[in-house]
């Protein structure tokens, strides 16, 4: 694929480097449109026709492990076009009609590893504007982006249980769509539930259950696929604010209501900074601990991890970054995911600024150095071009693009921006870009041009954007508290019993963050005499803390540390989340026998383990190879 990069000549003009940028972006969809395809990781033709609105109706059938039922499309013809054409992956087709029930001819096309097939369909002929489509169809038991657990699988282990996950582009193994961040459409849905389930979606939601099973839905503020989202099993609600809440199963709610207590003030502090929240609600579902990411930004309630329940608040910035998901991905899009980063580094940065205005500076800086040191951490990992904001995934699973990159570099790119204008201007002019193009697409050229035009800066943005690694005038991160952390760790490594720095530091008052620097600083490794005493005085194995948990674990696998395997053990197969999985597994296939470990657990744990995650660690694994 064609790579829209800029110029090298560095002398020209910053204001001509922004226009032509955006020419070459024109240029390069015209090129790409010539060629059949117009979006990448995307069968649709969205400058043709394209969705407006989405109406499903759907029957969750448990056993089969299917959805079932029809998806009606009503289209905009943009063209005289006579086709409309969708994405799918895996979904069984049974007929098509058009808005007054009839036939259609379609056909599906050749299957293309990574974007499944594509669903063509011949529209009635005229000129009508608005046309309708309804497809009758079934997902398979294998839809990626469908998990279904059983009893034993949740929480409570008493009724089966739903999630759907959409991001990146699997949307299409449920629904069959236009699959590209480039297109948004309002829908509605009716969705038919086993009678002692409730049904929940990225929508207007009910809050109990009722006798038929039968629940209704509609979204009208219109999304991009990637944020459909459908949930089913055991759920109970409870009100968090005015205008948030939280759902959970019976055994969790409590805990979970007392954990996310602060988002009414975390919307509020979201609303002061960058203009009104326009989703209606902002509620959160906590589903079952297979679910493959910390967080999911689905419009109108957000899919959260159970892993962030620490009993403190101390992770509650997920909810944070999801919350501003609101503004920054959900209001306004990346048009490709080559742009990832229009979505995750700004929502990095607006979650930092929602954990300063709740919490203070000196907290949310330990959260802005524990991100500049996992992304140096990273950057070391991946290929030179990978490590550019504008991506190229050509070819390539667009999750692929979920690294450090597109959410940390993407915010110090931002934060720099705001260091040299000014807090005060720079948060002037991202709520005017919040306003200006609401429920629009973005490409990173045009973002570019837009900030040439509208806020003067004279850095070199191509550094950022278009080159590897991390410029030189990247912000600095200094703090106190981890500064501290630090040299705890350094003291202990040059002798100091651990007893006496629990004292000397007071580590009784760390926070989550102060024990992930510590443990972090160790990065030679520490002995088995060293975890031993480590693990008395501070009771590692015995953490409830997921991301202390991670920490600790990578030192129980960098010296096979027996006490602590069974927590490995449990750590891997009692919970799905990718962010965890992935360095734990890498870092035992470093070693024969880490990998006759990870191999034995992973057998285990596979099965409960979502799409996602399967996908990263068979191949970290070689896992059937």
């Amino acid at each position: 694929m064609l790579n829209v990069s800029q110029p090298t000549d560095s002398k020209m003009p910053k204001s001509f480097l922004s226009h032509l940028y955006g020419m070459i972006a024109v240029l390069f969809l015209m090129a790409m449109t010539s060629f059949g395809q117009e979006l990448p990781h995307s069968f649709a033709r969205p400058d043709r026709v394209a969705i407006k609105h989405l109406h499903l109706d759907l029957k969750v059938d448990f056993e089969a492990k299917k959805l079932s039922g029809s998806a009606e499309l009503s289209l905009d013809r943009k063209t005289d076009a006579t086709h409309v054409v969708l994405d799918t992956s895996g979904l069984d087709i049974a007929d098509v009609t058009d808005g007054k029930g009839a036939k259609l001819k379609w056909e599906l096309g050749k299957e293309v590893a990574k974007l499944g097939q594509s669903l063509s369909i011949g529209l009635p002929a005229g000129k009508s504007v608005e046309t309708k489509v309804k497809i009758m169809y079934s997902s398979r038991p294998s839809a990626e982006a469908v998990q279904w657990l059983s009893p034993s699988q949740t929480t409570d282990k008493k009724q089966p249980f739903l999630f759907t996950q959409s991001q990146a582009i699997l949307a299409r193994t449920w629904v069959p769509c236009q699959d590209t961040p480039a297109v948004r459409m309002t829908y509605s849905a009716k969705i038919q539930v086993p009678s002692n389930l409730l049904a929940v979606m990225s929508a207007s939601n009910p809050q109990a259950k009722n006798d038929s099973g039968v629940y209704e839905f509609e979204m009208k503020q219109p999304i991009p696929s990637y944020l459909l989202a459908l949930a089913v099993g055991d759920l109970q609600f409870k009100a968090l604010g005015p205008r948030s809440g939280v759902y959970a199963e019976p055994s969790v709610l409590k805990k979970a209501a007392w954990e996310l207590g602060d988002t009414e003030r975390m919307i509020e502090a979201a609303e002061t900074l960058y203009g009104v929240y326009q989703w209606d609600r902002y509620d959160v579902i906590f589903l079952p601990s297979s679910f493959p990411f910390g967080g999911m930004e689905n419009p109108r309630l957000t899919f959260a991890t159970p892993t962030i329940l620490a009993g403190d608040r101390s992770l509650v910035a997920l909810i944070a970054h999801e919350l501003a998901h609101s503004w920054s991905g959900n209001l306004v899009t990346n048009a490709t995911w080559n742009d990832f980063w229009l979505n995750e580094g700004f929502t990095v940065y607006f979650e930092q600024r929602i954990m300063e205005a709740i919490y203070g500076r000196p907290y949310s800086e330990m959260l802005a150095k524990l991100t500049l040191d996992g992304l140096l951490e990273e950057i070391k990992g991946l290929k030179a071009r990978d490590t550019w904001l504008k991506l190229d995934l050509a070819g390539r699973n667009p999750d692929d693009g979920m690294t450090a990159i597109a959410y940390d570099k993407g915010y110090f790119f931002l934060r720099m921006l705001e260091e040299e204008v000014g807090r005060e201007k720079w948060d002037s002019f991202l709520k005017t870009y919040f306003q200006k193009f609401a429920f629009k697409s973005m490409t990173t050229e045009s973002f570019l041009t837009y900030l040439d035009e509208n806020l003067k800066v004279d850095v070199d943005l191509k550094a950022w954007v278009y080159s590897s690694g991390l410029p030189e005038n990247c912000p600095v991160v200094e703090t106190r508290e981890l500064a501290n952390a630090a040299k705890a760790a350094a003291e202990f490594l040059s002798g100091k019993n651990a007893s006496a720095i629990c004292v000397q530091f007071k580590t009784k008052d760390w926070t989550t963050h102060h024990w992930n620097h510590f443990l972090r600083s160790f990065r030679d490794g520490l002995t088995t005499e060293q975890m031993t005493e480590l693990d008395r005085e501070f009771k590692f194995t015995q953490s409830g803390n997921s991301e202390i948990t991670h920490d600790w674990m990578l030192h129980v696998i960098g010296t096979m540390y027996e006490p602590g395997m069974k927590k490995l053990d449990s750590f891997l197969t009692g919970q799905g989340r990718r962010k965890f999985l992935q360095p734990l597994y890498q870092k035992l296939s470093q070693s024969d026998a880490g990998k006759v470990i990870a191999d034995q657990i992973y057998a285990k744990a596979r099965p409960g383990y979502h799409a996602v995650s399967r996908q990263t660690i068979d191949e970290i694994l070689k896992y059937g190879k």
